[in-house]
């Protein structure tokens, strides 16, 4: 068994014997023998004393290969609720470790991200039930409903609080240096857009039409006329949106988004479902949560749970997703319906 092979290798490396290893572990020196001659594997309980014993991760004991580590601890993050915090160190520890290879040091820091932002997310879903459970038992009180707004993401208006200046400017920063990378001037003219600092955002979409001819300048086109509040160009770009060929099927969910806003819910629903029949596989479930929202701001239960199950199908048929955290979102989402 490979096991066996790497706890042969890391021993030897070590210059210890089989005795030495078993006094260390508190197992004989015949075990120690029938687990690297490939005779039985150690007990899992036991896999993460020997990892500490020679400074390597558990995943190291399986002979995984870096890159197969990464995939498992980015399956076990999503799949996963909250960790506890010894497990979160120990996800943090491992990937620290793979990032001092340079050329897995991004995907590395990807996953950390990754990692930090998930927990955020739990740890907002806990705030959010203690900031419900706060907001009842104080009768309404000013610092609960203050907590319970921020765990849910509301919106805030006071400006100091609500602005972007220091993500604009470290985005604007990086365009500057990085000046073809769509997604990085996507995301700041959606922020530039969103604090209103629009004859910025015409200049940057400027940049973006010297290297993207697909909807998405349309759709800027249109979410700056709309911020400035000039219903006429809105119209009109938005009639220039719809009438374009050959697009993507983010077009016709950038069509839907619209219409969201607008609050034209028939129209969006048309585009969101549009969107899905375009995707090839393994389709997104975008369009139909989105359909599940819809459905459950108008109050129609029956078919915001249908759409649920939709998400359901599509994690499960197009992405062999049946249990993790992304199923229970829906589930609860569903629970609360019926």
């Amino acid at each position: 068994m490979e096991m066996g092979k790497e706890i042969r290798r890391l021993r030897t490396d070590r210059g210890l014997t089989q005795e030495a290893l078993a006094a260390a572990l508190n197992v004989t020196a015949q075990t120690v023998s029938k687990w690297e001659r490939g005779g039985s594997i150690p007990d899992v309980q036991l896999l993460p004393e020997i990892a500490v014993f020679f400074g390597v991760t558990v995943d190291r004991l399986f002979a995984m290969t870096p890159e197969q580590q990464l995939d498992r601890l980015d399956n076990r993050i999503e799949a996963h609720g909250l960790f506890r915090e010894a497990e979160e160190r120990q996800i943090e520890q491992e990937l620290r470790a793979i990032a001092e290879d340079p050329a897995l040091a991004g995907r590395a820091e990807l996953l950390l991200a990754v990692l930090y932002n998930h927990q955020a997310d739990q740890y907002r879903l806990l705030a959010t039930e203690h900031g419900k459970q706060a907001v009842e038992k104080t009768g309404g009180g000013h610092d609960a409903l203050s907590e319970l707004a921020n765990a849910w993401g509301s919106y805030i208006a006071d400006w100091n609080v609500r602005n972007r200046h220091d993500l604009i400017a470290w985005y604007a920063d990086y365009c500057r240096r990085n000046p073809g990378n769509r997604a990085a001037l996507m995301w700041l003219l959606d922020n530039l857009i969103a604090d209103r600092r629009l004859a910025e955002a015409r200049e940057w979409l400027g940049r973006l039409e010297l290297i993207d001819g697909t909807f998405r300048t349309g759709m800027y086109r249109y979410l700056i006329a709309e911020a400035a509040g000039d219903r006429d160009e809105c119209e009109a770009q938005l009639r220039a949106l719809e009438a374009m060929e050959g697009q993507e099927w983010c077009w016709a969910l950038t069509l839907g988004d619209i219409y969201t806003q607008r609050q034209d819910y028939d129209r969006a629903i048309e585009w969101y479902r549009r969107g899905q029949e375009m995707q090839p596989s393994p389709k997104y479930v975008d369009s139909a949560q989105s359909i599940a929202h819809i459905c459950e701001i108008r109050g129609d239960r029956a078919g915001a749970l249908a759409a649920y199950r939709e998400v359901l199908r599509l994690l499960r048929e197009e992405w062999g997703i049946v249990s993790g955290e992304s199923c229970e979102e829906i589930r609860r989402a569903m629970q609360k319906l019926q």
